[in-house]
């Protein structure tokens, strides 16, 4: 077994991973299911399952679970605004549970098209208002909690630990508390438990001993995390979003539940840019992946792309930079698809190229070297067929790209396409080559490439 070296956000520098147990405990932040999901959010799934595949392929077992937000998260991290369920569920005239299935089942769909393997546990937020429930009541038993008009809050002052995560200077927070807060003590407490402005017109809630109401956001991860993984665990991944609040709210409650350390590694994406502005459904949410489907990109094609970039780095998207990476994972298909073809042999390289390739992939998920290591096994010709394909596709566990099933595709060419090219046989047997390249111009625009060889036409999709 492998070191594996992980950038641990909680102290700000790249560690030896070593696990608690035999098994390693994941939870990972999920989806709040009120809308589809865009490709900024599809990133975190995508470092989710990287890091899960690295893992595995270092032969540790992993026990993963994802929570599933589908009440209380409101439009403000500041406790304030609509619950977003409740919103969608209006603005569809639907119920918020139906919102909720709906818009999950889309999610998966995602999922697998990103070939994004799925969790040991979907734990939904609306299933364990019990759960949550109990753990208020505890915080409340220690003295943690307070009462306000409109629900349950945290006091973070209580809590010595507060604001680690996110390397917060809580004394200037305070020291400068000038914005409204209404009843909260403290700027950075936050609500565990809402109360139902007017009972029975929110589509959600639940009797508590506080009132009717609905938990707070932050309170589930904790709820759920703990009950399928224990009250301390070792990796929690999510966006570099989370960790000034909801993240460091999380560690907030579970440790002055515990009184002891909640998660050993934090790992973290970052954004997904464009523009210069971070992808969110509140600034339009730019692509989903059905959108890009229709533009005529395969979800590999995103997936390659995110691979290109570390994790930790700010990655900036446009059509122009997905197209860089569409054509390197359809050359890397084509190179694939040849090489079932050979029969040449050659000198075995695993070996080598295997440490050089786990070196990089141990790197905190070192990926843009990674890809360096697989195409050098690739171009390598005096690497045994038959080995290079059996390595390849091991690496392949991780990359999650499907070589294993690529195939050489046969191509559908429609009639119109067909029509053209025999008219442009008859231009350029008339010597009209001009005429016949703007015919190629245009079946290029239709979605096809025409190449002429010694061998006749070449028809291949752009």
């Amino acid at each position: 077994m492998s070191k594996v070296n992980l950038y641990n956000t909680l102290t700000r520098k790249k560690e030896q991973f070593k696990p608690i147990g035999k098994e390693v405990k994941m939870y990972s932040c999920g989806p709040t299911v009120y809308s589809y999901q865009h490709i900024g959010n599809l990133r975190s799934y995508v470092l989710a399952d990287l890091l899960k595949r690295t893992l595995i392929y270092n032969e540790y077992k992993v026990k993963h679970v994802i929570n599933v937000t589908d009440v209380g998260h409101l439009t403000s991290d500041a406790d304030s605004g609509e619950d977003k369920m409740e919103k969608a569920a209006e603005r569809e005239g639907k119920k918020a549970e139906d919102i909720a299935r709906f818009y999950f089942k889309e999610f998966e769909k995602d999922l697998k098209k990103m070939n994004i393997l799925s969790p040991w546990k979907w734990a939904w937020a609306t299933k364990h208002v019990k759960e949550q429930i109990e753990l208020v009541k505890k915080l409340e038993k220690k003295g943690f909690t307070y009462k306000t008009r409109d629900g349950i809050y945290f006091d973070s002052k209580k809590f010595k630990g507060y604001g680690k995560l996110a390397k917060l200077n809580i004394k200037e927070l305070r020291a400068g508390k000038r914005v409204e807060i209404g009843e909260k003590k403290n700027k950075t407490d936050f609500a565990l438990w809402k109360f139902s402005s007017n009972p029975g017109e929110r589509q959600q809630e639940w009797k508590s001993p506080w009132g009717i109401g609905f938990p707070g956001w932050h309170l589930e991860c904790s709820a759920m995390s703990m009950k399928y993984l224990g009250n301390h665990f070792d990796i929690h991944t999510g966006g570099e979003d989370h960790i000034s609040v909801h993240h460091t709210n999380e560690i907030a409650q579970s440790e002055a539940l515990t009184g002891k350390k909640f998660v050993n590694y934090w790992i973290h994406g970052a954004f997904l840019m464009n523009k210069g502005k971070k992808i969110s459904k509140s600034t339009g949410g730019l692509y989903t992946i059905s959108d890009l489907e229709k533009e005529g990109y395969s979800p590999m094609h995103l997936r390659y792309l995110f691979f290109l970039t570390n994790y930790r780095k700010q990655l900036n998207f446009s059509l122009d930079i997905l197209d860089a990476a569409r054509n390197a994972y359809e050359r890397l298909k084509k190179k694939i698809v040849e090489l079932k073809k050979e029969r040449h042999k050659g000198t075995d390289r695993t070996k080598d190229y295997e440490n050089e390739f786990i070196n990089a992939i141990n790197d905190n998920l070192n990926t843009s070297r990674a890809i360096d290591v697989l195409w050098k096994v690739i171009n390598d010709f005096d690497f045994e067929h038959g080995k290079k394909l059996k390595l390849l596709e091991k690496f392949d566990c991780i990359f999650g790209f499907g070589i294993k099933n690529m195939k050489e595709e046969k191509i559908g060419v429609p009639a119109e396409i067909k029509r053209l090219l025999e008219e442009r046989e008859r231009l350029r047997k008339e010597k009209k080559f001009a005429e016949a390249d703007i015919l190629r111009e245009r079946i290029f625009e239709m979605g096809f490439k025409v190449e002429d060889s010694e061998k006749g036409v070449i028809v291949e999709k752009n």
